[in-house]
């Protein structure tokens, strides 16, 4: 049956979730290490840098450093981010399938609650390695499944009858998080600032005596907009 019939007929509510997580491994493929987040202006106001240039491409480097490291604090992309994702065969269960996906960023939810291409999840590729000798990837086609903005998962219609049975994790899915609407928030821009300023005034792994967070600093601003993970 068609991944469209399966919408027709309430498939996505009978797609299961497994806790934990049906994947086996993931890995991060591509990063946005150029586009600047925090502007030079923003920057150098807050470091009280005036009317002084001579540091602007040490300061573009460190907002990237930044604003990756805020990334990974808070779970959530401000620039888009890519994975490839490994699924093993055992794990996969039910009709229609899923496939759960690790990193996640908010997107707009139209009137059915799933959409192949959301505004927070776009999802390059699905296929698996087939039973040939030596193995060959196939990829599926787009109409073969679906995203479901509402479980974090790519849904099938079923596993391919010629799936290889001896690789450890045949099923892959390759997939970008777009920005997300945190990026803009002045809170999270402020922990960032916060932050760089840190690490522009200690420019060494290690220093002398102890340091202590102010309060209401970085750690502070960005709990409430970390992920929960169940």
């Amino acid at each position: 049956m068609s991944v469209n019939n399966y919408l027709t007929y309430g498939g996505p509510a009978l797609a299961p979730t497994r806790n934990p997580f049906n994947y086996a491994k993931f890995e991060q493929i591509n990063r946005d290490n150029v586009t600047p987040w925090l502007t030079l202006e923003e920057i150098t106001q807050q470091l009280n840098l005036f009317n002084d240039e001579s540091q602007d491409t040490y300061l573009s480097g460190l907002e990237v450093a930044t604003r990756q490291a805020i990334e990974d604090l808070i779970g959530l992309p401000i620039m888009p981010i890519s994975y490839r994702v490994y699924y093993n065969a055992n794990s996969l269960y039910g009709v229609p399938l899923s496939l759960d996906l690790p990193e996640v960023s908010p997107g707009n939810m139209n009137s059915v609650g799933c959409a192949p291409n959301n505004n927070g999840v776009q999802i390059n590729k699905v296929g698996y390695w087939n039973d040939d000798s030596p193995p060959v990837f196939t990829t599926l086609t787009a109409t073969q499944y679906m995203y479901d903005n509402s479980g974090n998962k790519v849904i099938l219609s079923d596993l391919p009858s010629d799936l290889n049975a001896f690789m450890t994790s045949p099923v892959v899915c390759e997939y970008t998080v777009q920005p997300s609407p945190l990026a803009a928030y002045p809170v999270i821009k402020q922990a960032g600032l916060l932050l760089l300023t840190h690490l522009y005034n200690n420019r060494s792994n290690s220093v002398e005596g102890s340091l202590r967070d102010i309060p209401f600093g970085v750690n502070a601003l960005l709990r409430p907009y970390k992920p929960l993970i169940m």
